[in-house]
């Protein structure tokens, strides 16, 4: 199941993202917001963030008006592998390469169709392992050594 949330700005694309899962049968639950009144995006990233870390979610999505915002507050929580995408190789590489497990993207940036690519993308692909794995542990080593 994924954990999504978003921020006022991203609001729109979240409920448009939500439509293109429940196409596709894909499980979600909504950490909100609930509206397009104006709201703090390190709020719905750190819910999406913490529920994601803990292990009660497997991926996240999270939305604001550029997905810089609230892809910087959720990579403040340790575990966090949050990508903030606007095209589709970056999409597929950032699960490839970087096991990310929180897609982000900007409502003002990316359209919904693109939106629609981006998360099948990024759900369709599969963690190489390998040489990233290695890279991923030296990540791991930096948000130890400052979350102290």
């Amino acid at each position: 199941m994924i954990a999504i949330g978003s921020d006022h700005g991203g609001y729109e694309l979240k409920e448009a993202i939500k439509k293109h899962l429940d196409e596709k049968g894909i499980e979600y639950k909504d950490f909100g917001t609930f509206s397009e009144e104006s709201v703090d995006y390190p709020d719905f990233a750190l819910k999406v963030a913490e529920a994601v870390a803990s292990g009660q979610f497997e991926k996240g999505i999270l939305l604001c008006g550029t997905g810089v915002g609230i892809s910087i507050a959720a990579n403040k929580v340790p575990g966090i592998r949050a990508a903030n995408v606007s095209d589709a190789f970056s999409a597929r590489y950032s699960k490839e390469h970087n096991n990310a497990n929180v897609l982000c993207m900007g409502g003002r940036v990316v359209g919904p169709g693109l939106a629609a690519i981006l998360v099948d993308e990024w759900l369709n692909a599969e963690f190489q392992g390998g040489r990233h794995q290695k890279r991923l542990d030296k990540i791991t080593e930096i948000e130890k050594k400052y979350s102290k």
